[in-house]
């Protein structure tokens, strides 16, 4: 999907795609608001006729509000903006470890979220999202549009299928189906570092917003790679591009990738690989004694050593792999997503030194970013899956 681009997009004229008109004025309203009507028109080229037509179809849907503005002295002017009192749409964040489901606005911004620990059988997951979609449905009314998941597996969005969950070894598993037919609301799915990178397309730092090419690298038990060309998701064939987590970058990695292979991106640079060194050099591999990821990097930012050494040392597996990244493909930007960031000041030099230490001469190193959509890029991502089908559905 493609986020529309104000600066670029050339108004329709024929009745055959009015629907296009209404997603440039929506849009318009959605980035530019405050705005009247008048501006619309100015910018867009419409007659404001239409552009009251249109604005009013969507005041009648509950997309759009007026509010006004300050008076120069006569009487206030009318502007537009989003109608951020309800929510919209449902979000959910299918993780490894634990699944959230939250409803947020038209701005993405959420509203009410339930959490509960991800079950290993996907049948047993898939009836908990419905039981806590139709728990938020029910508190919100019949508000809710659509439902967006994004869950860490191959997935054909096109289609509509998951293909394959390699944490949990599910094989085509009903989960986008299952979920339609038992709320009755369309669902859309996809893996959750394209999702993450559709939320930085919306929701972004500017630097990332105007970036033509980049790439989220999405960094939790595994690694995930969203591709972002000309401004839109690459999926590849089969939709399933992306998969760069299990490139070969050496050999007797700290812990084994969700395939089994110690020679994975995701079994030397994960957070499963940080705490994979961490035990080793602490002694501490019993259940009683071992500590999470989230803890790893407090340890860290208190000094403590051998939390920090496991984190300097994954960070450098982390650039390296990164660095394979911008000799491949050259992106304007890397964005780096996950509870890793939170260790930023810690980290962000050692990995920029082995990306670059990666590039053969001549080829010009990538400026690497944390992400700005803070410590849920996934869930963001649902909500992205949802919020650029009601944006920008159709094709300029």
């Amino acid at each position: 999907m493609r986020r529309i681009d104000l600066r670029t997009a050339n108004v329709a004229r024929s009745n055959t795609v009015r629907d296009i008109n209404r997603q440039i004025v929506l849009n318009f309203v959605r980035e530019k608001g405050p705005i009247s009507r008048a501006e619309i028109a100015r910018e867009t080229k419409l007659q404001r006729s239409t552009v009251s037509l249109i604005v009013s179809e969507l005041q009648k849907t509950g997309l759009i509000k007026e509010v006004y503005g300050e008076s120069s002295g006569g009487r206030p002017p009318a502007l537009l903006t989003l109608r951020t009192a309800r929510p919209v749409a449902i979000g959910v964040d299918l993780g490894t470890i634990k699944t959230s489901v939250a409803t947020c606005d038209l701005t993405g911004r959420m509203i009410e979220k339930e959490e509960f620990w991800t079950d290993p059988d996907a049948e047993k997951t898939t009836a908990l999202i419905i039981a806590s979609v139709k728990r938020l449905v029910k508190k919100d009314g019949q508000a809710i549009e659509r439902i967006g998941i994004s869950l860490p597996a191959l997935v054909d969005a096109k289609k509509g299928r998951v293909l394959y969950n390699p944490h949990f070894k599910w094989r085509s598993p009903k989960i986008i189906e299952q979920v339609a037919a038992g709320t009755g609301i369309p669902v859309t799915a996809d893996n959750d570092a394209n999702a993450a990178a559709l939320a930085e397309l919306w929701f972004g730092r500017p630097e990332v917003r105007a970036a033509r090419d980049f790439i989220l690298v999405f960094i939790e038990n595994g690694i995930g790679t969203g591709i972002v060309f000309d401004g839109q998701i690459y999926r590849g064939k089969g939709g399933v591009a992306g998969e760069f987590g299990h490139m070969r970058i050496g050999n007797d990695a700290p812990v084994l990738c969700a395939t089994g292979s110690d020679e994975c991106w995701e079994a030397f640079a994960s957070e499963r690989a940080a705490l994979g060194r961490y035990e080793k050099l602490t002694g501490t591999q019993d259940y009683p004694n071992r500590i999470n990821f989230l803890q790893l990097v407090e340890l860290a930012m208190t000094g403590e050593k051998a939390a920090l050494a496991a984190l300097k040392e994954t960070a450098h597996y982390i650039g390296i792999g990164m660095g394979n990244l911008i000799q491949g493909l050259s992106p304007d930007v890397i964005v780096v997503g996950g509870t890793i960031t939170r260790a930023w000041d810690l980290i962000s030099a050692d990995i920029q030194a082995a990306a670059e230490g990666v590039l053969c001469q001549g080829i010009p190193a990538t400026h690497i970013i944390p992400s700005s959509l803070g410590p849920e890029p996934a869930l963001m991502g649902a909500f992205s899956l949802v919020l650029a089908e009601m944006f920008a559905p159709v094709t300029l």
